[in-house]
């Protein structure tokens, strides 16, 4: 059990438990007020409790094709502050869609698998959370790109040579880059992770830099701010 200030995360059968990454989108990812969320990969459905927590009027939908993570996620989701606004669907994104094609989002998330073309893990379920096979990707965007409002967002979080993949695709469909955010441990270190806020208006890109520590062990002041209304520790 993980305990944020609001609600608590129960990980139990969910290969991908709560990094980084998806604190990173849950904290960063939206901008105004949207009023229809997307969360695609839910996993436990921390990022979606997250944005719940931040958009207090915001109806959030969370797909999650894991069955038992699903249900993990479905029993966090009815045992949080948040139950009447969030609501989980145990299919993939590309059944879920097939199901309700009219359904359109202002805000659409992902923390998604990402490992292309590499080997597959030896656990099933670990596989099936983070490995993105071939086309993946292309389906994801595409699928963004129909059921995004007209000035709806996508924000995704990936790792900086999927980042690089993704954001050709993105152009492709039609989509424009509106934010970089690049992940570091340290000031000094290479970017590990980028986020990507992407919609269907053409505007200037905007690129910033987010550090995770200042030295070993200690949390930098931007990290602090981000994670305050959320971490217990802050």
């Amino acid at each position: 059990m993980f305990r944020f200030k609001q609600f608590s995360v129960d990980q139990t059968g969910c290969a991908m438990k709560i990094n980084t990454d998806g604190v990173l989108l849950g904290a960063m990812a939206g901008e105004d007020t949207p009023s229809n969320i997307l969360d695609i990969g839910a996993g436990t459905g921390v990022i979606a409790m997250m944005l719940a927590q931040r958009f207090a009027n915001a109806e959030i939908d969370a797909v999650e094709i894991d069955e038992q993570a699903a249900a993990t996620a479905k029993s966090n989701f009815d045992n949080s502050p948040f139950q009447s606004r969030l609501t989980l669907y145990a299919n993939g994104f590309e059944q879920f869609f097939e199901g309700h094609p009219d359904k359109t989002y202002d805000l659409i998330v992902s923390n998604p698998p990402f490992y292309i073309n590499s080997l597959q893990s030896p656990g099933v379920k670990i596989n099936l959370a983070k490995h993105a096979a071939d086309g993946f990707f292309e389906r994801l965007i595409s699928i963004i790109a129909i059921q995004l409002e007209e000035q709806g967002i996508g924000w995704l979080i990936l790792p900086v040579d999927t980042s690089e993949l993704v954001k050709d695709l993105i152009k492709q469909h039609g989509l424009y880059l509106k934010e970089i955010i690049t992940i570091h441990s340290f000031k000094e270190d290479a970017a590990h992770r980028e986020i990507l806020a992407f919609g269907k208006s053409d505007e200037p890109l905007t690129a910033d830099k987010f550090i995770i520590y200042s030295e070993p062990k200690v949390y930098t002041e931007m990290y602090r701010e981000l994670l305050k209304d959320f971490l217990i520790i802050f």
